[in-house]
């Protein structure tokens, strides 16, 4: 077996492999690392968790400890397909490089386009970006790309799902025909292929497993259950997560619920808390800042379960999770490859429990077909929803307050149909109800004085 030290690392990255404390690399950075030393470009295949980010990060290290970054022409690039993955990718080179002096611009939203100008104009010597935010700065003026010298594509798979795919083109073309590119995803669809075969030149395959593989570390389970009626469904879900997440008792150390949508990972996170959990949500609409000290929060133990969308399904370096909950059935069936990958990381076991109502079935059977087996069933008892007893009293306040106005509109209806039938009753009904003045002026005692017979009737009442 093969150790870091032979790889052909300079002794400065060998150093801050040694403070962190590796020793043996994994397949796809024994494979990889060689190649990309070499010059070569590099296309790799291996399922998420296997330490892709230390398979580019290292050699690009130790590519780029000679020479200097000119301003606003970066020496390399890296793309990434989300905020936190870059952040992700801009730690580990802090970490790797911090024997070797390299200055790093990372480039995402949600922070001050001055901030970032700022560090391009001094010259940076690795670029992380994520390819929106990458395209703003070059189209505002204030980056060249004529000077990538290592360009890495990492989650390739990813930047297809989410739409990157035109902008990961244009950016190639921005970039020198003679630059090294590293290229790595999980999984290999059509069209990534076709991008590799047009931008890279005669890459060295590397593929450590089988794709769209689930690690054998993670013990996997589904729940199939059904409501009562569709408006109980959402609750039932929520109810059988928190028996779920009760019965796991101390094997949860931590984990990540997965919603399909933000709306849910909103509801699902207010629920949790509501009932005594350590939880933080993060998806898309959330401010960055917010959605990094979540993050910070969760590595650090200080939140126990992270309730999310598919933001924080790929890439993001958590070693320690336990448990991943899919909430959801991912519509997607390459995105329960990477849900799950979340948890037995770096040779520790893992648990992965999915919810799968009566219409999600058809999601279910399109991912067993992907990763070729099927996931064993689990029956769980599910929790009794309290009868609303409350809720039912109101009803009948309301009803009987209901009625009472629909009564009187009776009533009046049959008055007026009375009136018409005999209007002569009707008429003397309204004499007697309002007597003529020189009749009211005979029947009073001591007429008012000064407007003799002609009193009206309003001051007799």
């Amino acid at each position: 077996m093969k150790k870091f030290i032979d790889l052909g690392l300079s002794p400065k990255v060998m150093k801050a492999i040694n403070d962190v404390g590796y020793d043996t690399p994994t397949p796809i950075q024994s494979e990889a690392i060689p190649h990309a030393l070499e010059g070569r470009d590099v296309l790799g295949i291996a399922q998420t968790g296997t330490g892709k980010t230390a398979g580019f990060t290292l050699p690009m290290i130790h590519k780029l400890a000679r020479g200097r970054a000119r301003a606003r022409m970066p020496r390399s690039l890296v793309l990434a397909p989300t905020r936190e993955l870059a952040a992700q990718v801009a730690e580990n080179f802090e970490q790797y490089a911090k024997y070797v002096k390299l200055d790093m611009a990372l480039l995402i939203g949600g922070v001050s386009f001055k901030d970032q100008d700022r560090l391009i104009d001094r010259g940076v010597d690795v670029l992380i970006a994520t390819p929106g935010r990458l395209l703003d700065h070059f189209e505002r003026g204030k980056l060249l790309l004529t000077g990538i010298e290592i360009m890495v594509v990492d989650e390739a798979d990813r930047m297809l799902d989410m739409g990157f795919i035109p902008d990961i083109e244009r950016i190639f073309k921005l970039t020198p025909f003679t630059r090294q590119t590293l290229f790595f995803s999980a999984t290999m669809a059509p069209e990534i292929n076709r991008i590799t075969q047009e931008f890279l030149q005669n890459p060295k395959l590397v593929e450590v497993a089988r794709q769209a593989t689930t690690s054998e570390n993670i013990t996997q389970n589904v729940i199939c259950f059904k409501a009562e009626n569709r408006k109980l469904e959402a609750k039932k879900k929520r109810d059988l997560l928190r028996t779920i997440i009760k019965d796991e008792g101390e094997k949860l150390t931590n984990g990540i619920v997965f919603c399909n949508r933000k709306v849910d990972v909103d509801i699902v996170m207010k629920s949790l808390k509501k009932h005594g959990h350590s939880v933080g949500a993060i998806h898309g609409d959330l401010d960055q800042r917010y959605r990094m000290e979540v993050l910070a929060g969760f590595k650090n133990n200080d939140i126990t379960l992270l309730v999310a969308s598919d933001v924080a399904a790929r890439g993001l370096d958590i070693p320690a999770v336990s448990h991943v909950f899919n909430f959801d059935v991912p519509i997607h069936a390459e995105d329960y490859v990477h849900r799950i990958g979340r948890t037995g990381r770096a040779g520790r076991k893992g648990w992965a429990f999915m919810l799968c109502l009566p219409h999600e079935i058809k999601h279910l059977d399109k991912i067993e077909e992907l990763v070729k087996q099927p996931i064993p069933r689990l029956e769980v008892e599910l929790p009794k929803l309290k009868k609303q007893e409350n809720k039912s009293r109101v009803k009948n306040i309301d009803t009987k307050i209901e009625t009472n106005p629909l009564e009187k509109k009776q009533e009046n209806k049959e008055e007026k149909s009375e009136a018409k039938s005999n209007p002569k009753a009707n008429n003397n009904t309204k004499i007697k109800n309002n007597p003529a003045p020189s009749d009211a002026v005979k029947e009073t005692k001591s007429p008012i004085k000064g407007l003799g017979e002609h009193v009206p009737a309003f001051l007799l009442r």
